[in-house]
């Protein structure tokens, strides 16, 4: 327990002191994310008023990460886990992507960052390479960081062959990714989604270590490889985010940037494959999922029919064309997604009540 309090501080105050500084830097180099401005083929939401604004925040929250995880594990002495540098390499590398898409936009000026294609590519690189490494390591008890079996709230009987499990990892870590890049495009909105998220998985994580069938092996606990070390990273993403959501809420004074969005969606996945939780993910990143499916049912629409169904998608630009204030959106949004994080964790604990 000390280790996640300890780690949720370090992460917390680093966030906090690290972005105002940050944010003067940035400003005084005048680097800011190109704005989308309507043309007469498409109409865009009036976001004049966030020119000049900074981005590439990710990089305070991926540092004050950084700065919990290890920081924690120095000053308790205590090595860190497979599962833990795991999530690590997998942060690191998806915000990566991000960092090159953020440059494009910001000292190029090209709002549209790196081709689709470029970002598919590279995110099936570090997907597959990812789902490869957390079939290895395995500890003592022969148990490794991911499994080879679907989960929803622990493992299934419905087993997958190696291979297939590296590519469902590779989809899953492709999804949420850019779940969470479609979700950022309103101040606050991600940041805070994702907080809920994470501070679930620090919940999880600290449950999933008290029933360990490492500690004693009976028939409600749970087989997973690393569960306090999880735990440790997901508050240092969760006091990470909040530290950053700060400055990140209306009026927005630092955007995150994909830099940002890409690294939260990487942490975010690693804990629902590391803690066994796979499907859950749907619940506890529920306004992940609705906002890429109101794309996703936009583009579908169009196609068929030659109609759309929102004025503009992802769905909290919908609301923006039809007048609802920005603050309005996200707050509500925000709502919904402790809605859907609290029914996650109401399955979870629920699952092991029945058992």
């Amino acid at each position: 327990m000390r280790l996640i309090v300890l780690a949720a501080v370090l992460s917390l105050v680093t966030s906090l002191l690290a972005t105002p500084a940050l944010i003067k830097f940035l400003r005084a180099r005048g680097l800011a994310q190109a704005i989308k401005q309507s043309t007469e083929g498409a109409i865009y939401p009036d976001h004049e008023h966030k020119r000049g604004t900074p981005s590439m925040g990710g990089l305070v929250m991926i540092f004050a990460v950084l700065v919990g995880y290890a920081g924690s594990h120095l000053v308790f002495w205590t090595p860190p886990s497979a599962s833990g540098l795991l999530v690590i390499y997998l942060m690191l590398a998806l915000a990566a992507i991000g960092f090159i898409d953020d440059y494009k936009k910001v000292f190029k000026q090209h709002s549209g960052g790196i081709r689709p294609r470029t970002k598919l590519t590279f995110q099936a690189l570090i997907g597959l390479s990812f789902g490869y490494l957390a079939l290895q390591f395995a500890d003592d008890r022969g148990i490794t960081p991911a499994s080879l079996a679907i989960s929803v709230v622990r493992e299934t009987d419905f087993v997958l062959p190696t291979v297939v499990m590296i590519l469902f990892i590779w989809f899953m870590i492709t999804a949420t990714t850019n779940a969470v890049n479609i979700t950022d495009g309103l101040d606050g909105l991600a940041s805070g989604a994702a907080f809920v998220t994470f501070a679930a998985y620090a919940l999880m994580g600290f449950w999933q270590f008290g029933q360990s069938c490492a500690k004693d092996d009976y028939v409600k606990c749970y087989e997973v490889r690393d569960p306090l070390d999880l735990a440790v990273i997901a508050a240092a993403f969760a006091a990470a985010v909040f530290g950053f959501l700060w400055f990140n809420t209306s009026p927005a004074a630092i955007i995150m940037g994909d830099t940002g969005s890409f690294a939260i969606g990487g942490g975010i996945v690693a804990l629902a494959i590391f803690t066994n939780t796979q499907l859950l993910l749907i619940l506890l990143g529920g306004l992940f999922v609705i906002t890429t499916g109101s794309v996703v049912v936009q583009r579908i629409s169009f196609k068929i029919r030659k109609k759309r169904i929102f004025l503009m998608s992802p769905v909290h630009h919908h609301f923006e064309l039809k007048g609802w204030p920005e603050q309005q959106i996200v707050v509500r949004f925000w709502i919904l997604q402790g809605l859907f994080v609290g029914a996650g964790m109401a399955a979870f604990y629920a699952e092991w009540v029945a058992r």
